[in-house]
């Protein structure tokens, strides 16, 4: 099987990896089915399975940054996800210098690993990176699957370096991963009574940092289309504020639609050939999906009261938004043409921002009670509703692909400005994002392609 890897990495980011299938060992005969280990991400009493990553082998002396490059890009988002307890290198008790060698399983078993990962880097003589890898079941001592070979262009090690990892976390945990993947947000400069704000693109552990607008205007709200490759986002630039498309490769904007007063909070659906908004009208706002193509305008809400935060289901089918409709922010749902809203949330505080998780189990939100504002999850019908974080401000959740994270931002009393968090959908694990400087507003792009 092949997959084409644009070059254009920083551009198209779409996923170009000649992949292949290595062979086991010849000495070791895969036995697939009996493989033990997995980790169960839903378990109460959850422990970090303890991995073993030794630095990936490079093939000549000109490939040794770049091995050990991508052996630190896995050991980092394995263990930033808080099911993984990479072990300490200086603890192990084989080295491992041949890649198409067994692993001597007792030694692995001394360290309490459960399991290992082997690697490779080489330079190939047309110029292109290869990196191959094998993942172990220490306690089972066998192969987990066949091992697997990616080429690209020498540039794009760190991306290697995430779609192993998000290998290793499916195989493991029989769930996608979330590290071939990146992160919108605006970023923050300056005092709090001067801010610079910035549309900012990042991979999601904060490398690979690209501006896409230079401050000039205030942005709020950005979000990725389905295939990433264009955002949506509202700005305050002449006039009222404006929902505007963004072409990450082409730098080039337009308006969506030209409507009377401001237009905001806006959201692709999940085909990306529609963006839902809200729209003002005097002292309310309503929501309205704008068909990309033909430019057709349709009208989803007409209250008298305040319609925003727009979200579609995984399928289409259904929006969630926020509406003070009932006399305070609440969360409701509807068919995705319109019709009758069923209000979900029903809480003490005020509830919004919600966003749907990409698998649709939950319906993430901001919920503000007892001056506090908390981040939490509850199902598409109201029910099972939990807090995962709460502070002095937290807000604007989003998920990670896979569904099982969720991004926010986070200011503290007092503080110089908001960063960013991430925290497992069970409540465990929550970690700060690096940036460059203060951030907000962030959305998760889906797995890129």
């Amino acid at each position: 099987m092949t997959r084409s890897y644009s070059p254009s990495f920083h551009l198209t980011r779409r996923r170009a990896l000649a992949l292949g299938a290595l062979g086991a060992a010849t000495a070791l005969t895969a036995r697939h089915a009996a493989a033990q280990v997995h980790i169960d991400i839903n378990q109460g009493n959850f422990q970090p399975m303890p991995i073993a990553i030794p630095e990936f082998i490079p093939a000549t002396a000109n490939d040794v940054d770049t091995a050990h490059g991508i052996t630190q890009i896995i050991t980092s988002n394995l263990q930033r996800s808080g099911l993984f307890a990479p072990i300490d290198p200086s603890a192990y008790v084989e080295k491992i210098t041949n890649f198409d060698a067994v692993p001597n399983f007792q030694d692995w078993r001394t360290i309490n690993a459960q399991v290992l990962i082997t690697g490779r880097a080489s330079q190939q003589n047309d110029g292109r990176l290869k990196a191959e890898f094998r993942l172990w079941d220490v306690l089972a001592g066998q192969q987990l699957g066949a091992g697997q070979q990616y080429l690209t262009t020498p540039d794009n090690w760190r991306r290697l370096g995430h779609i192993i990892s998000d290998a290793v976390y499916e195989r493991v945990t029989g769930n996608k991963g979330y590290f071939d993947s990146r992160i919108v947000y605006v970023d923050e400069t300056g005092t709090k009574l001067h801010r610079i704000k910035r549309l900012t693109l990042m991979d999601q552990d904060g490398a690979n940092v690209r501006y896409l607008t230079r401050g000039d205007e205030l942005v709020l709200t950005p979000r990725f289309s389905p295939s990433s490759q264009e955002i949506t986002y509202m700005a305050f630039g002449e006039g009222d504020p404006r929902v505007y498309l963004l072409n990450i490769t082409s730098g080039e904007r337009e308006v969506v639609g030209n409507f009377p007063g401001m237009s905001f909070s806006p959201r692709f659906s999940p085909d990306g050939q529609s963006v839902i908004m809200s729209l003002q009208e005097g002292s309310n706002s309503n929501l309205f999906v704008m068909d990309l193509r033909s430019k057709a305008t349709t009208r989803l809400t007409d209250t008298l009261a305040i319609d925003t935060s727009p979200c579609y289901s995984p399928d289409g089918s259904r929006v969630c938004f926020t509406s003070d409709r009932g006399g305070q922010p609440q969360i409701y749902v509807m068919p995705a043409a319109g019709g009758p809203a069923q209000r979900i949330s029903f809480g003490d505080g005020e509830y919004s921002t919600p966003v749907w998780s990409p698998t649709g189990e939950y319906i993430a939100f901001t919920k503000q009670y007892s001056d506090k504002f908390a981040i939490g999850v509850m199902k598409p019908d109201g029910s099972g509703e939990r807090i995962l974080t709460e502070g002095f401000h937290n807000e604007g959740p989003t998920f990670a692909p896979n569904g099982q994270v969720i991004m926010y931002f986070s200011d503290e009393m007092g503080g110089p400005g908001p960063s960013l968090y991430t925290i497992n959908v069970s409540g465990r694990n929550q970690l700060r994002v690096p940036t460059p400087s203060f951030g907000s507003d962030p959305a998760w792009s889906p797995l890129l392609s």
